[in-house]
């Protein structure tokens, strides 16, 4: 295995948000200096243990935060090590843990810091912690605060889990002004239980899924959540975004000026619902995969800005809970699990468009840090940020294997399909965390609690 350089130089270093030959020089877990590339230029060597990585890009660790670690409680669906293993695989060097599906979820101060303990001497990578708003807990929202959470998630229909109940136009009214007066954003699960008509009643047919979860669902749940930040001002943030019908809702109330910001996934952006095989529930998700014109929809949502960044919301369980047996959607456990290849999968998609890297690295580490209060410390290539870097190979394809998933369950659509990019090392806080093939060092990722 390598050993932890002093620096990186390559002809391609995503430096501020120019793409261009650099060394970047670390001190103390921080970015020290950015030069301009001069080893091999005028027979300069590079300094004194510097990696010249040749052509392979320098990027910003990836911050993706939304990420189901689960544990404590069900920690056999995934655990702080194993996530945070496939996080570093796959580059990202910051993830942020969702409140559910642990056991307590995080909706109180003492579930935060239960949470804070099971994660010690098991992070490869940095991890930010949300809470959660449910019911009857807008009096727990200021220790959340206190605690270090980053923001707060709620959902508008059953999350999956009792445990985490959904709320209501009315719990969301008094818990707003909360977050805001606190300076924290609330990330929404929108989709509102309208009810459906599903003429597909083969459960083994993906179509009976679909129409099970009508775009209608969500783009009322954006309506509603729209009107709710116009009246409360608190930022409101629209996790995993399927429907492109709500693109020019979200596109008309940024322009008005609302604090609301967008993410949307992969699974959105590189699947669709044609595609889907029959009982093959490793697809399911909720909200669902949709058509290839919502797709394609999607994409240009992103290209235009009104979608702000792209994360994987890795949702896992143990494989039995998928019911690959029976192959029934309508009962399966809903969630897909990329937290190692989000890269390569949104870079397959995106070159394929015509995007750029420096556009990648915007939705990717820059704009989630932004959005998760670390945009001082996180997601770029600058003196006195974080040394958090990923070096990888923008052309070259790779098959995916499921051996070479390093999250708990290796149960993904992703695995078999073709993917360009591959990460050949990152770096936390300038030390080697990953080789492209192995974990270095001792699992020493930080916490980061509070906003900065």
């Amino acid at each position: 295995m390598e050993t932890s350089p002093a620096g990186l130089c390559s002809s391609r270093v995503l430096a501020g948000e120019r793409l261009a030959p650099a060394t970047v020089l670390f001190k103390d877990g921080r970015i020290s200096d950015v030069l301009p590339h001069v080893p091999g230029q005028n027979g300069q060597p590079a300094s004194s243990g510097v990696l010249d990585v040749g052509d392979l890009v320098v990027f910003p660790g990836l911050v993706d935060c939304h990420v189901h670690i689960n544990e404590p409680g069900r920690t056999e669906w995934e655990g702080f090590e194993t996530a945070t293993r496939a996080a570093a695989a796959g580059g990202v060097t910051t993830l942020v843990d969702m409140p559910l599906n642990s056991l307590p979820v995080t909706t109180t101060r003492a579930a935060l810091e239960t949470k804070l303990q099971a994660s010690e001497g098991n992070r490869f990578v940095d991890v930010g912690f949300w809470g959660g708003v449910v019911p009857q807990n807008v009096a727990d929202l200021p220790d959340l605060v206190s605690g270090g959470a980053l923001g707060c998630k709620t959902f508008l229909v059953h999350s999956g889990i009792d445990e985490f109940p959904n709320t209501t136009a009315d719990d969301l009214r008094r818990a707003m002004p909360v977050l805001r007066d606190h300076g924290l954003p609330l990330l929404v699960h929108a989709e509102l239980d309208l009810g459906a008509e599903v003429s597909e009643l083969d459960p083994r047919v993906y179509h009976g899924y679909l129409q099970s979860r009508p775009k209608a669902w969500e783009d009322a749940a954006i309506a509603m959540m729209i009107e709710l930040c116009r009246e409360t001002r608190c930022p409101v943030h629209i996790v995993h975004l399927s429907s492109a019908q709500s693109l020019r809702a979200l596109a008309d109330a940024k322009a008005e000026g609302l604090p609301i910001t967008v993410e949307t996934c992969p699974h959105y952006l590189c699947l669709e619902a044609e595609e889907v095989p029959d009982g093959a529930t490793y697809y399911k998700c909720a909200p669902p995969i949709r058509e290839h014109d919502n797709r394609q929809a999607l994409w240009q949502g992103l290209l235009d800005g009104v979608i702000d960044f792209v994360i994987t919301d890795h949702s896992p369980c143990i494989p039995s809970l998928k019911l690959p047996d029976q192959g029934d959607f309508m009962g399966a456990w809903g969630g897909i699990a990329s937290l190692q290849l989000g890269l390569s999968a949104i870079w397959t998609e995106a070159r394929a468009r015509g995007a750029s890297l420096e556009q990648l690295a915007r939705w990717m580490s820059t704009n989630p840090a932004q959005f998760a209060g670390l945009a001082n410390t996180k997601g770029r290539i600058a003196p006195g940020f974080d040394a958090d870097l990923l070096v990888w190979d923008p052309d070259a394809e790779r098959r995916i294997e499921a051996q070479a998933l390093f999250f708990r369950h290796k149960v993904s659509p992703y695995v078999g399909r073709t993917l360009t990019g591959t990460v050949e090392r990152t770096l936390l806080g300038g030390q080697l965390v990953f080789d492209g093939a192995h974990h270095c060092g001792t699992a020493a990722g930080r916490v980061l609690l509070h906003r900065n």
